[in-house]
This record gives structure tokens, C-alpha cells and sequence, in this order.
């Protein structure tokens, strides 16, 4: 018998369907418990897809959040579902795909995705001959719901569709596809050119096949008046420059011709579609001599496509100069710790803290709107094509520029410095006699009373570092320089992160150039720690960093003498700035440091901070402590009977960041002294052994704890080695997926060492210990002797 709901089931989802729409957090809290005991009735999700395909009293959101729902219960629970309960959702789904709301009918088609997804494509045998034969209907919604659902599928399996596990669909899929590029309907057109367009770039077999269908069957929608439509079809012919390009050689030039009038589209997102076709064909070897002819059409276009639309001057809030003082909103701040010195920040892909993904900043002109739009495809087009064409390109250009530079709207002068920055790579040669009258004009530019025009102006000159500094300095460096300077000092946040980037640039070309400025740089960039928000700031890490870097053992030239008893006593924050600031110093300048230390009562300041009730500072001061053990350790040796008992009561992790930079510093300073460690490792050994067997650990930290109890074991074996059945086994699982490096290394000579002293402790884990051993890649020659040597006791023991 088909399932049918009990009311007062039914009224009480409801119920929560509606709380579930409340603003208030309470509630909110009170529907995801509720939440959680429904899912522990399998035939909840039977309700749940009732009220999106059958309860057609209900209003729209409603059910469809009810689908929502069900979508997410299918993510996390699917395999659990009883066999009654998945056919009954696939059934409805099916028979509803047609609904007449569009809201409904992508709810739905979002759904049967997402059960596709769960490896049910190869268990629901009828989805796809279904989906494909329900496109035959004579009703729109039936056809267009349908075509939704096929979207997505093709969107989340293309390789699967591929592939013989499900005996090749695509053989009669593509066909079929092509034959709705003709439909009536704007939207199914769209939908068909888009479900075809997933398998270009996999080179599908069966879209190889229809090839020469396909491409007569989009120039055929070449005039289309539906803005999707274009947009997908300026798609499709930038995926086919990348693998079919042999195809569209013979109709080159009218593909320009057409794409040129599609990147002045009027709607943008068709104009960015078409621009990347510019960037595509770049790439291609034919690109000079298929584009020759046009770059009289083409240049105007790419300028013009670089100026600021009104939506970004808004989002960018352009009309805002002075914004230094409004704290950054937390949108503005990527999630961020302290710097925690850990083996996996050179871990694949880089993870934070609690295994946040860390996303690389762009470097680029306007990195906020990270969106990638019309303006910066504009610009990328330029850059490349200019690497294409080098001087060929500037009859076309120069003539654009002067009207530009020196424009009196604010929107085309900026849309002008950036043309110059983007050429700067390709075309410096040709660029060249212009620069005397044009890097003036530009540092002038840094002056101009509009924020936009002032960052955009640094990031260009920043561009032309090279050839600033190849002058006699007095030119145009030192006024380069100083007005930089001066806009890091910027009332406007997108000028600081804009200044110091370019600034960072011009340290890297000008090495020790800067050297008779330093005074004048250190105050500036001293000065803008207390002025500079949380994001910036990290710019003004980097920016003192590469400063370091380039100009070396100058910085330890005595700068100033201050009189302690004139100054309060520091704001925190600033003390964590100050501790960050010197292991950034410490790091660039590794051994040179060691006069500044010696110079200075960094030792005595340290052991306060490292005592400081805010965990923060205490978590900066432990990365500082390792970054100076490993830059010039004897300064640090006569202080280790004072450090040692802080750093052991610090391995705490309720505060996971604290705890974790505290165990890389005493790995580092193990490694340092040697034997000489001996007399500590009571004092951590425990902590560190009940860390690495705690549930629910950072992966971080437990990397980071494994490598520390290796290196004490590697220093200390005897002492260590009695440990081992504590936590060799979490000690191997935290260590299998790590890169090969130093750390590794000394960890795992560590551990070879403690087995030699302590084989018993190894064997009840030893399969552990060998899937360890097998995630090296390329241990050294001593290293790789050791394990085999191991193995042979192992063999021994049993």
C-alpha cells in the first residue's frame, strides 16, 4: 500500500517548517533539536517529501524548504534510509518533476541530484531513461523540470556519464540534447547548450561523435535574443578553443568577429563569457596570426571592458575616502590565527588552526571584490595579449592612454592606469621612452583625491619597480618611495593594503637601495601598526618581512635609544604586534639577528610575556621563542631552566593555539640541545603523551605533538623509549599524511631510536608503525637504514 501521513505527524512538521523560518535564535535551537530526534524516525523523511511534491495547499517556501531539509537528511543519512523510504522519495520526485512552480521543480530536481550523488545513479537504473523521455513532454514544466534535474546530473557526474559503469548514457544523451537547441523555449535551449557543455572539456566520446552537429547547432544560436542563451554559447566556443580548436580553425575569423560584439554585450555576465575567450585564445599558438587583423577592434573594447562598473564603485565604496578609523566588519577578515608554528603550514594545500582552509589573498589590484568580473578579465586579457603581441600592441594602444590619463572623470583616468599597469610585462621594452614623463605623472597619481584612483595608481607603479630602480635613484626612486610611504600611511584601507603591497615590491627590486632610507621606512612602518586594522596588518607583516629579506644585515644598525620610563606600559595588542614583528625579523634575518639580541634585554622581555595572563601573548612569544632558538641559540641556552617549567604548563589544549606553538618551541629546542635535554623531560613528556591520545584533537597539533615526543625521544631515547605502547599508535596516524621534511625526519630517526631501546613497545602496533614508515616518498640514505634495520628486529622479537 503507498504510504500515506498521519495528521497530527503531518501538522507537527509543519510546525516545525514554520518555527523553522523564525529569526530567533532560541528557536532556531529549538527546531535543530527537534531536528535531531525526527531523524531518528526513518518515515520523517517520508513527510518531508510529501509536503514539497503533494501538499500543494502549503506556499511555495515552504515546502520547498521542507525539500531543503530532506536534501540535507539524504547528504548525511542515506545509507541509512530503509529501502521503502528511498523508493517512496525517488517515486514522488519523479512524478513531480513537473510541478508548476519553478520553485518547486528545481527544489525537486536539486534533490534527485543529490541522491544521484550518493553512488545511486548505478542503483536507480530509471532515473535517466526517465529524465530523458520526460523531455519529450508537450508540457513545458514536465520538459523544463526535467532538463533542470539533467543539468545538475551532468554537472555533479560528468565522468560517471562517461564511463561503461553505467553503459555509456551519453550515446543517447548528447544526441538528444543537440536535437533542443532548436525548442521554442529560451530556457530549454539554455538548459540543453549547458547539459552539452559539462563534457567538453572531459573530451566525452560522445560528444567527439557529434562534434560537427554541435558546433553547426551553436552557430545557429549565434543571434539569439536570450541572454542565457548567448552566455552559454560564448561558453561552449571558449572550452572548444581548449580542446577542439582544429574544429573552429576554418571558421576563425567570423568567431572573432562575433565574439568581439559579444564582449560589448549589455549584459555583463555575457560580456565576461565572451572575454575570456580573449584570455583562451592568448594560450593558443594560432593567436598571433588569427588575431593580427582584429587588434584595431579588439584593444578599444578590452580598455573600455576595464573600467569600473557602477555596482563595483558601490560595492567598493568609492565615494568613501576615509574609512581607517571604521573597524574592519568580520566579512572583511578571513578567519586567522597568531602564527603557530606547525609542521603543516607546509602541509598539501596549507591548513589553519582548527583545519580552517587557508585561502591565498589574490595579489591583485582590487583582491575585495575577489569576484572575478568583466574589469579584471578585461585587464588579464590585456596582460596576456601583450605578452602575445609586445610592441606590436602599443600603435593601438598609445593613442587610448593619453586621452585616458589625463581624463577629468576619476573612472576613465583610473580605468587608464590600470590599461598601464597591465601592459607593463609584455610591453616594457616598448614602454620605455615614454616612462620618464609617465612614472611623474603616476606618483602624482598617488596624490589624487580619490581612494580608488590612489591604490590602483600604486599597483601600477609597483609594475614599472624594475625599471624605477635601473634609474640613478634621486629620479625617480627616491620620490617613488617617499610618496609610497606616505600613502601607507593612507586615511583609506584599500590604499594601505594597496601601498604596502606595492611597497613590498619595490623592496624585492631595490634590495639595498633602501639602505641610507631605512630610518625613514622603520618609523613609517612602526607608525602604521598602531594605525593599521586586523587585514591590513597582515600586509604590514609581509611588507617588513620582504624588508628583512631585502636589505639583510642592515637592519642591525642601532636605529633609535628610548627611555623606558617615558612610555606606559604597552597595550596588549600591541605587545602580541611587537612579539609577531620580531619573529618575522628573526625569521628573515635567521643568524644575522644574533647582534640585535645580543644588544638588547629580548631574553628578560620574553620570559614576562611568556607569563602573560592573555593567551594570545603568550601564544606570540612561544612562536617567538622557537623562531630565536633556531636563529641564535646560544643567546637563548642560559635562560632554558627558566623556560622549560613555563613551557610544560602551557601545554594546555583548552587553548589549542597557546598549546600548540608552546610543543613546536620545545621540539625546537630539544633538537638544540641535544643530551642536554635530559633534566626537562619530565616535565612535558606526560602532557605531551596524554595530547596525542586525546579525542577530537586538531590534526595540527597532533602533528605537532607527534613530531616533538620524536625529537625528545630522538635526543633522550632512554628516557622516552619506556613511553612508546603510551602512543605509538596515535604517534603513526598523526604522522602518515605529512610531507617528507626536516621534521618528519627527526621525528622519525626519533622513534627508530626509542624501538632499538624499547622493541617490546612497539609490537602490538606494529602495523601501524609500517603504514608510517610507508608514507615517506624519499627518506635519506641513513634514515631509510634504519627502517630496514627495524624490520629485522621485528622479525627477531616474534
Amino acid at each position: 500500500m503507498e504510504w500515506q501521513p498521519d495528521e497530527q505527524g503531518l501538522q507537527q512538521v509543519l510546525q516545525l517548517l514554520k518555527d523553522s523560518q523564525s529569526p530567533d535564535t532560541a528557536t532556531q535551537r529549538a527546531v535543530q533539536e527537534k531536528l535531531e530526534q525526527l531523524n531518528q524516525f526513518p518515515d520523517f523523511n517520508n513527510y518531508l517529501i510529501f509536503v514539497l511534491t503533494s501538499l500543494k495547499s502549503e506556499d511555495e517556501p515552504t515546502r520547498s524548504l521542507s525539500g531543503l531539509i530532506l536534501k540535507n537528511n539524504v547528504k548525511a543519512h542515506y545509507q541509512n534510509f530503509p529501502p521503502n523510504v528511498a523508493d517512496f522519495i525517488k517515486r514522488e520526485c519523479l512524478n513531480n518533476i513537473g510541478d508548476p512552480s519553478p520553485l518547486i521543480r528545481a527544489t525537486i530536481g536539486i534533490l534527485i541530484t543529490t541522491i544521484a550523488s550518493k553512488g545511486e545513479l548505478q542503483t536507480w537504473p530509471e532515473l535517466l531513461p526517465q529524465l530523458c523521455n520526460l523531455l519529450n513532454s508537450e508540457d513545458y514544466n514536465t520538459c523544463e523540470g526535467s532538463f533542470g534535474a539533467l543539468q545538475k546530473i551532468c554537472e555533479d557526474s560528468s565522468e560517471l556519464l562517461d564511463s561503461d559503469a553505467l553503459n555509456r548514457p551519453l550515446n543517447i544523451m548528447i544526441p538528444k540534447f543537440l536535437q533542443f537547441f532548436k525548442h521554442c523555449s529560451p530556457k530549454i535551449r539554455s538548459h540543453a547548450i549547458a547539459c552539452v557543455n559539462q563534457f567538453i572539456i572531459g573530451r566525452a566520446q560522445a560528444l567527439m561523435d557529434n562534434i560537427d552537429t554541435f558546433i553547426e547547432s551553436l552557430f545557429a544560436l549565434a543571434g539569439d535574443e536570450d541572454s542565457e542563451v548567448r552566455k552559454n554559447v560564448c561558453r561552449a566556443l571558449v572550452m572548444l578553443l581548449e580542446v577542439r580548436i582544429d574544429r573552429l580553425i576554418p571558421h576563425m575569423h567570423s568567431i572573432i568577429q562575433y565574439m568581439l560584439q559579444r564582449t560589448q554585450d549589455p549584459d555583463e555576465n555575457v560580456a565576461l563569457e565572451a572575454c575570456e575567450f580573449w584570455l583562451t585564445l592568448a594560450e593558443q599558438p594560432i593567436c598571433k596570426e588569427a588575431l593580427s587583423g582584429h587588434l584595431v577592434q579588439l584593444i578599444p573594447i578590452l580598455v573600455n571592458g576595464m573600467k569600473y562598473s557602477e555596482i563595483d564603485i558601490i560595492l567598493l565604496k568609492g565615494d568613501v575616502e576615509e574609512d581607517e578609523t571604521i573597524p574592519d566588519s568580520e566579512q572583511d577578515i578571513k578567519p586567522r590565527f597568531h602564527k603557530s608554528r606547525t609542521v603543516t603550514l607546509q602541509h598539501e594545500g596549507g591548513e589553519g588552526e582548527e583545519g580552517e582552509d587557508i585561502d591565498e589573498d589574490e595579489d591583485d589590484d582590487d583582491d575585495t571584490l575577489s569576484d572575478w568580473n568583466l574589469r579584471k578579465c578585461s585587464a588579464a586579457a590585456l596582460d596576456v595579449l601583450a605578452n602575445v603581441f609586445r610592441e606590436e600592441l602599443l600603435p593601438h594602444l598609445l593613442p587610448l592612454l593619453k586621452g585616458l590619463l589625463f581624463h577629468p572623470d576619476w573612472v576613465i583616468k583610473e580605468s587608464g592606469i590600470l590599461v598601464l599597469g597591465a601592459i607593463a610585462e609584455g610591453c616594457m621594452q616598448g614602454m620605455v621612452p615614454y616612462l620618464p614623463e609617465l612614472i611623474p605623472h603616476l606618483i602624482q597619481c598617488l596624490c589624487d583625491k580619490k581612494a580608488l584612483v590612489r591604490s590602483i595608481a600604486c599597483w601600477t607603479l609597483s609594475r614599472y619597480a624594475h625599471w624605477v630602480v635601473s634609474q640613478p635613484p634621486d629620479a625617480h626612486l627616491k620620490p617613488l618611495m617617499t610618496e609610497l610611504l606616505k600613502r601607507i600611511l593612507d586615511g583609506n584601507k584599500r590604499v594601505q593594503e594597496a601601498a604596502c603591497s606595492a611597497f613590498a615590491t619595490l623592496e624585492e627590486e631595490a634590495c639595498t637601495e633602501l639602505v641610507p632610507y631605512l630610518s625613514f621606512i622603520l618609523d613609517t612602518l612602526v607608525f602604521a601598526f598602531g594605525k593599521y586594522q586586523h587585514k591590513n596588518l597582515l600586509i604590514l607583516y609581509d611588507a617588513i618581512g620582504t624588508l628583512a629579506d631585502s636589505v639583510g644585515h642592515h637592519l642591525n644598525q642601532p636605529m633609535y635609544s628610548q627611555q623606558p620610563d617615558q612610555y606606559e606600559a604597552p597595550d596588549k595588542d600591541f605587545m602580541i604586534v611587537a612579539l609577531d614583528l620580531l619573529s618575522g625579523l628573526a625569521e628573515g634575518l635567521g643568524g644575522h639577528v644574533d647582534t640585535l639580541v645580543a644588544r638588547s634585554n629580548i631574553m628578560t622581555l620574553l620570559f614576562q610575556c611568556m607569563q602573560d595572563t592573555m593567551p594570545e601573548v603568550r601564544q606570540s612569544s612561544f612562536a617567538l621563542l622557537g623562531d630565536l632558538t633556531k636563529a641564535c641559540f646560544p643567546h637563548v641556552k642560559p635562560c632554558i631552566a627558566e623556560f622549560m617549567p613555563i613551557l610544560g604548563t602551557n601545554l594546555n589544549p583548552e587553548f589549542i593555539s597557546v598549546c600548540n606553538n608552546a610543543t613546536w618551541a620545545i621540539g625546537e629546542i630539544c633538537m638544540q640541545m641535544g643530551v642536554e635535554m635530559q633534566p626537562y623531560i619530565a616535565m612535558v613528556l606526560n602532557q605531551l603523551v596524554e595530547i596525542i591520545n586525546r579525542p577530537n584533537t586538531p590534526k595540527t597539533l597532533l602533528e605537532n605533538t607527534a613530531i616533538t615526543i620524536g625529537r625528545l625521544g630522538y635526543v633522550c631515547p632512554q628516557e622516552v623509549a619506556p613511553m612508546l605502547p603510551q602512543f605509538i599508535r596515535p604517534w603513526c596516524t598523526s604522522l602518515r599524511n605529512i610531507r617528507d621534511n626536516e621534521e618528519k625526519d627527526s621525528a622519525f630517526r626519533g622513534i627508530c631510536m626509542m624501538i632499538g631501546v624499547n622493541p617490546g613497545g612497539v609490537v602490538q602496533d606494529f602495523i601501524f608503525f609500517c603504514d608510517a614508515v610507508a608514507s615517506w616518498v624519499n627518506p635519506k640514505d641513513d634514515l631509510r637504514d634504519m627502517f630496514y634495520k627495524l624490520f629485522g628486529i621485528k622479525s627477531l622479537s616474534l
